[in-house]
């Protein structure tokens, strides 16, 4: 594993990313050309299987007529209308940045698009975008993790913002294998290079607050490869599955709205339904507790063609789905139910149930089982999931589950209890119990329900919905001015 990141790391610095410190960021930057240019003459692309020169241009080609529908607008049902601006066009004027020139048009094999590619009027966006200028200087480089085709590392702008870089890896398996096979590294970067061109393009046109933002991006020679592409996005940490099961129900639950929320976007965006081929927790990242999908080359928007129901056939590991086949030609909805039972099977059955308040469990229970047989679609689900969050942030959910409370409180204004802490799970600290309450009466409520409990302090501190956080206590035995808190202690008698 060392052997590996230090590989990735070095072939990642060669072509763009540490260049504040190897000087490579300090050569000019650029932007694609105009629409309308045309792939110019291509040498052969070197040693490789016979015949690999018009295989490689045809998979280029195909992957740049990809690139080019999904920034005019998607092919299938629901196929937004083209947006006017050019595809990564940056806005002039805007603080701090340089506008590129324009590169050379590169050749490729025959038959090949020339690179950087021009895909035409679709997105990226209102204002401008960070450029090359923006990564001259870039401090703090950190290694974030490699898959098939990219490279991701966390920089530190000279402005303070830390931001993530994407690129093509260097030793990856997907360019690795290319070269082995055509023996063309140029074309074969291009090729790989069009996977990242596809997600910078997604990014843009799925904008949502669940959908990674792109700030910018990059193009520049590097090494053999001239015009690598580096793309700039917002930073988030990885999804760790185990690591969320230990956090509180209110901040699991908040994962799967944002992800109800994206699905819902997913299903019904200006490109038509798209789905993520590639369904796991490490394509999604977590930003101020928001799930955001960061990984988008995997992405389809077309839904499956048919000629019978027989060719719509949904598989997972554990069971498969038939789905009607539709008069014009499309299994209908399998885009959406992809998604919805990727959700169910990788996040709502292990993140909604546990720890829930008792009173919501009935109805997350359905959340996660009506999913799971496909009997609800996007949009049922997200309404209920906006239920919850509706009876959860207005203590709705405590109307038959409040008794009467076994013993009364004082209330000490402005005071805290700063030891006599115990552990319960879920909670907000590690070290200590850190619960948030709806209001005064829930927090008697987890008190009383605790063996252990016989103080509690209110913070001024409150979670995503509102709700006050409060420690609760062994005793009271050491009572310390505060005046961002309140303690209650149990009265005596």
């Amino acid at each position: 594993m060392r052997r590996r990141r230090a590989a990735v790391a070095a072939g990642f610095c060669a072509s763009f990313l540490l260049g504040s410190v190897l000087n490579v960021l300090f050569a000019p930057g650029s932007e694609p050309p105009r629409p309308g240019q045309s792939p110019g003459p291509s040498p052969a692309p070197g040693p490789g299987r016979r015949g690999g020169r018009g295989e490689l241009a045809r998979q280029i080609r195909a992957r740049y007529e990809e690139v080019q529908r999904y920034s005019r607008g998607g092919p299938g049902p629901g196929a937004g209308r083209p947006e006017r601006r050019r595809l990564m066009d940056l806005a002039p004027g805007g603080p701090g940045l340089q506008r590129p020139r324009p590169p050379r048009a590169r050749p490729l094999p025959d038959g090949a698009p020339s690179w950087p590619p021009a895909p035409g009027p679709g997105s990226p966006g209102s204002g401008p975008l960070l450029g090359c200028a923006a990564l001259r200087n870039v401090s703090g480089a950190q290694y974030v993790g490699s898959g098939y085709t990219k490279a991701v590392y966390r920089v530190r702008l000279p402005g303070g913002a830390a931001v993530a870089l994407k690129a093509v890896d260097f030793s990856g398996h997907d360019l690795g294998s290319c070269v082995r096979e055509f023996g063309a590294r140029r074309g074969c970067y291009r090729l790989a290079a069009h996977k990242l061109l596809k997600e910078m393009v997604l990014l843009e046109r799925l904008r949502h607050p669940n959908v990674l933002q792109l700030y910018g991006y990059c193009y520049q020679d590097s090494e053999d490869i001239p015009d690598t592409l580096t793309t700039i996005t917002e930073l988030g940490a990885p999804v760790e599955m185990i690591q969320l099961l230990q956090t509180s129900w209110e901040d699991r639950f908040r994962i799967c709205l944002s992800l109800g929320r994206l699905l819902h976007h997913l299903a019904h965006s200006p490109l038509g339904s798209v789905t993520l081929l590639d369904f796991r927790p490490r394509q999604f990242v977590l930003v101020d507790g928001e799930l955001k999908v960061t990984d988008l080359d995997d992405a389809r928007v077309e839904e499956t063609p048919c000629a019978s129901s027989a060719d719509c056939i949904l598989e997972f590991p554990a069971r498969n789905f038939s789905l009607p086949c539709s008069a014009q030609g499309w299994c209908e909805g399998m885009n959406e139910k992809r998604n919805l039972y990727n959700a169910y099977r990788f996040f709502f059955t292990y993140l909604l149930p546990h720890s829930a308040p008792p009173s919501l469990r009935p109805l997350l229970d359905s959340i996660v089982n009506a999913p799971g047989e496909l009997s609800w679609g996007v949009d049922e689900t997200l309404a209920q999931l906006e239920r919850v969050l509706h009876l959860f942030r207005s203590g709705q959910y405590l109307q038959n589950s409040t008794a009467g409370h076994r013993a009364e409180y004082q209330r000490l204004p402005d005071s805290t209890i700063p030891q006599e802490d115990y552990r319960c799970w879920p909670s907000y600290h590690h070290g200590s119990c850190l619960l948030s309450v709806f209001n005064l009466a829930e927090a008697v409520d987890v008190c009383e329900s605790h063996a252990q409990c016989q103080a509690f302090v209110v913070t001024n501190q409150t979670t995503w919905t509102g709700r006050q956080l409060v420690f609760f206590k062994t005793g009271w035995s050491h009572v310390v001015p505060d005046p961002n808190k309140t303690a209650y202690v149990r009265a005596s008698g």
